[in-house]
């Protein structure tokens, strides 16, 4: 039982159950049942626990702001060989990063007596200092006077352009017609006072530009004067904010199994980024493995999950297990279980098919295959097999890029294969004009009352958790799917997928999504749980044949 008077180390008793013989690959994995055992403890105290106050959205008599957690709980042996665990929240909780029972930060930004904070409190002041200066009805109306300032000079440059136009086109006339009724004397006289209204006229625009451009700049350095202390403040603000998050990283010491210590700065300079991003080293995952090296605890297990009201961006649902976060989390905890016995990576191991490709249909022109469950469509960084690869084995004389689309990894049924260029073209443009007809069918895990509709959610990647996608409504590409139901049985639905647009995980996201169908596909490892296979299949495909000109259509039916 999670007891919060015994401090971090929580007993477990293991009676029947095996204790693995590698540690957990945090990325991706299946809960050791002690895992669960341990996380269903910490389930029920968060269920009935009065030591603090934290709105989890999981009822209505809480206030406040409604925000779920991922907590993790980690398998050790104290030096006693005593069999426990140590249990760890993300970030801050109930606005502490220390919670009887939780295992604590591994540097506490919140410490009032520590630089942070004091920092912090100036940086504070800076910005209300900045936000007070701005918000002066002298900058205001110096910027609004500036603006209608330069409205009115371009207006009155147009006026006098516009005039001087008239009256060149007017001198234009006067000597064409001088030309016709004076004599030469009068002619000369008269081009001559014409000379002088064209120069007067060009001094006249020159010396307006000049007033105009004068009236500008005492205008823009009256802004200036204004603005000068909100930039100096700015460039203060920014160099402390940089210094100050420079000194956080620098505070944030990470052990491993071999003792080895490494800061953020140094963990993350040899990534992409290069440098940390936000809230590096908050997650459960990085605590549980500094607190367990710092008292002499051997890691056996872990396991982390999500507790409270779905997050608006994200899937993630109340109560489910999920592997570590990868932008944030894959380079610290690379360094901190160096020294460890680790699960081999399953994702390097993955999309390993020995069979041959089934073909659906082939033809001169085109050939349609079924892609097996697990298996890439287009080769990735460590996985050189794949349809395409296979493809051009299959078709050396093949020209063009072959494939028209693709499916994910773990999605199975039917691509569409081009065998030369022009066909490749041709049917380009069909998939572009969203003329080409597929069908998925899928399995979701529940019971959907819904019939039919439509699921029209923008994605975007996860820019700390790739591949996983985002619901993100300000930056994400349009993505709609329609729908139908099949059947329910069993509290299973089949569902057929028609997808309108062709973005990343898109059935996977809009299936599972609080704002979607709110029910995962079977065995979807990214948004759901592990199954045997992701139960989503192409099953039919339909379009103009490329040359035949006549619409054709293949199906191939899901083998689940």
């Amino acid at each position: 039982m999670f007891r919060t008077e015994n401090g971090c180390f929580h007993p477990i008793e293991c009676r029947s159950e095996k204790l693995p013989k590698q540690f957990t690959f945090p990325f991706y994995y299946t809960p050791h049942p002690l895992c669960i055992k341990a996380a269903d403890e910490i389930k029920s105290y968060l269920s009935t626990q009065t030591d603090f106050d934290h709105n989890f959205g999981l009822g209505h008599s809480k206030k406040g702001l409604k925000i779920g957690k991922m907590f993790g709980v980690m398998l050790v042996e104290n030096p006693k060989g005593q069999l426990g665990y140590i249990a760890a929240f993300s970030g801050k909780l109930a606005e502490t990063n220390h919670l009887k029972g939780f295992v604590p930060p591994i540097y506490d930004t919140l410490n009032k007596a520590g630089f942070y904070k004091k920092n912090e409190a100036h940086l504070n002041r800076l910005t209300s200092e900045i936000e007070t200066l701005e918000d002066n009805s002298e900058l205001e109306n110096a910027e609004k006077y500036l603006k209608q300032l330069k409205l009115e000079s371009d207006h009155k440059l147009e006026e006098f352009k516009k005039i001087a136009k008239a009256k060149k086109q007017k001198r234009k006339q006067q000597r064409v017609e001088a030309e016709q009724n004076l004599s030469l004397s009068e002619k000369e006289v008269l081009f001559e006072e014409l000379k002088q209204q064209s120069i007067q006229s060009n001094i006249d625009l020159k010396y307006l530009k000049l007033n105009l451009e004068a009236e500008i700049e005492d205008a823009e350095n009256n802004l200036d004067d204004l603005l000068k202390p909100i930039e100096i403040l700015k460039r203060e603000r920014k160099k402390l904010s940089a210094s100050l998050q420079k000194q956080i990283h620098e505070q944030y010491q990470f052990l491993n199994a071999k003792g080895q210590i490494k800061d953020l700065i140094a963990i993350f300079k040899t990534t992409d980024l290069g440098k940390p991003p936000a809230a590096a080293g908050e997650c459960a995952a990085p605590k549980l493995f500094q607190y367990a090296y710092e008292n002499n605890l051997k890691p056996i297990a872990m396991a982390e999950f999500y507790w409270g009201i779905s997050p608006t961006a994200e899937v993630r649902k109340h109560g489910q297990f999920y592997p570590s976060c990868r932008g944030r989390c894959e380079p610290i905890l690379g360094h901190m279980m160096q020294g460890l016995d680790i699960e081999p990576n399953p994702i390097e191991l993955a999309g390993v098919y020995n069979g041959e490709l089934e073909i659906i249909y082939e033809d001169d022109f085109i050939l349609v295959i079924n892609k097996p469950h697990e298996f890439l469509s287009v080769s990735g960084k460590t996985i050189k097999d794949s349809v395409l690869t296979r493809m051009q084995n299959y078709l050396p004389n093949a020209t063009g890029p072959l494939l028209l689309h693709r499916l994910d990894m773990s999605t199975s049924g039917l691509l569409l294969v081009a065998k030369n260029e022009r066909t490749h073209k041709n049917l380009q443009k069909q998939f572009i004009n969203r003329s080409v007809k597929k069908r998925y069918v899928a399995l979701l895990d529940g019971s959907l009352e819904l019939k039919k509709g439509m699921i029209d959610l923008p994605l975007r990647v996860d820019l700390n958790n790739r591949p996983r996608q985002l619901v993100c409504f300000e930056h994400g590409k349009k993505a709609t799917t329609t729908y139908d139901v099949v059947e329910v049985k069993q509290n299973k639905t089949r569902i057929h997928f028609y997808p309108i647009t062709g973005r990343t995980h898109q059935l996977r996201v809009h299936a599972a999504h609080q704002k979607g169908l709110n029910m995962p596909i079977v065995g979807d490892d990214l948004y759901g749980m592990p199954s045997n296979r992701l139960h989503l299949h192409a099953e039919t495909l339909g379009f103009e044949h490329p040359v035949k000109k006549e619409w054709v259509s293949f199906s191939c039916e899901a083998p689940f």
